[in-house]
């Protein structure tokens, strides 16, 4: 073999893992009750090639319910987060799948609440 037949073997070899490599990449960043249901990047962002747009609320509500659903599923929450009076958020507002969640109630009620994201 030459040295140009070793490079395109080489480089063949690279990248036939990458798109492995990038799903691995994506299942290790989603949370680990996501990645556990066996849930793969185009169930929520409903594209082959997903962009970093952030996912419809009607994504996240086929599998987790309604506000409604979501309401009376935290009930318990001291305050609920799900009956809100900024109404109904978008779900991405708080949970982010592939970075650490936000709480949007402590932007204005900083230190009042303690919430537990998932």
């Amino acid at each position: 073999m030459t040295r140009v037949d070793v490079r395109v073997v080489l480089l063949l070899g690279v990248v036939s893992v990458l798109p492995a490599a990038a799903q691995d990449s994506a299942a290790r960043s989603l949370p680990s009750h996501h990645a556990k249901a066996g849930v793969h990047c185009y169930d929520c962002h409903q594209e082959e090639k997903p962009t970093k747009k952030a996912v419809a609320s009607d994504s996240c509500m086929t599998c987790h319910g309604d506000y409604p659903a979501m309401k009376a599923l935290t009930k318990d929450a001291k305050p609920n987060p799900h009956d809100s009076h900024l109404g109904e958020l978008a779900c991405t507002e708080c949970h982010r799948q592939h970075q650490p969640p936000v709480v949007k109630c402590l932007e204005c009620h900083e230190g009042k609440f303690k919430f537990n994201l998932h």
